[in-house]
């Protein structure tokens, strides 16, 4: 093979390997229905973030409980005002951080580390 051929089955490759890493991003193994396994392996302070959420406040940042418009097609989709955002405290951060719980009006709640880039559910919906 020529040397510019294996450049391509190179970049075939990685492009593969991109397109698999992104699948299943959103996380697909919240635990039990009601509580979700997935809380024990949050950060201290997304666990604090959601007692605030369930105790229905205060919040600590003035942008908490906007909604979350869902633009990058991640969650599950719904009608407008379906999700709503939450700031999850980054310790050392002088703004907000990346870190957000994403809040949906069945009672599912989705984590990202990452400023929306990716979640991963960390409750089920309410049944």
């Amino acid at each position: 093979m020529r040397r510019s051929a294996w450049w391509q089955v190179i970049g075939i490759a990685v492009v593969v390997a991109a397109v698999l890493w992104g699948v299943g991003r959103t996380g697909s193994d919240p635990g039990p229905a009601a509580g979700g396994a997935g809380m024990s392996q949050l950060p201290s302070e997304a666990r604090d973030t959601l007692e605030l959420i369930d105790a229905g406040g205060p919040f600590p940042y003035d942008h908490d409980g906007a909604v979350f418009m869902n633009r990058e097609r991640l969650l599950p989709l719904h009608n407008r005002g379906f999700w709503h955002e939450y700031t999850v405290p980054t310790p050392g951060e002088s703004d907000r951080g990346p870190r957000r719980l994403v809040v949906g009006a069945d009672g599912s709640v989705y984590y990202t580390a990452d400023h929306y880039r990716s979640f991963r559910q960390v409750r089920k919906a309410a049944q």
